[in-house]
């Protein structure tokens, strides 16, 4: 991962405003706290809306009241959840995680299909990296 791509730790508790604001576009911090429905404080909402905006992860208006929008996309943000997850689990190999998900799981015959695009897919990049060397 490049430099300046890189990853920003997300609490559970940012990723619950994030994923709302992913869900419903953007907020006002009261609409925001009304829609995430949690037993929290209005300046608790506040305060994590701040914190995502100083990581750039969301974005505020100027306006007043302020809007609060997501900055990035969930798959920037699941992508690298993933990547951590494969250095943390396997040590960086994505095969241990992918078989154990893949005996682990009941798979519809659509999910399998996409998995061999995938593969496919990666299989054409490699050997388009090696010159047509498979």
């Amino acid at each position: 991962m490049a430099k300046r791509d890189a990853p920003r730790r997300l609490s559970a508790a940012e990723m619950e405003l994030l994923e709302m604001l992913w869900r419903i576009g953007e907020a006002t911090l009261s609409e925001a706290h009304r829609e995430l429905g949690l037993p929290i404080g209005y300046t608790t909402v506040q305060t994590r809306l701040n914190r995502l905006v100083k990581k750039r992860l969301v974005r505020r208006s100027q306006q007043r009241p302020a809007r609060y929008s997501a900055a990035v996309a969930p798959d920037a943000v699941s992508a690298h959840d993933l990547n951590l997850l494969v250095e943390r689990v396997s040590g960086g190999s994505v095969v241990p995680l992918v078989a154990h998900l893949v005996r682990d799981r009941s798979l519809t015959v659509s999910q399998i299909g996409e998995l061999k695009r995938l593969l496919d897919d990666a299989e054409a990049r490699l050997r388009s990296k090696k010159g047509g060397k498979a």
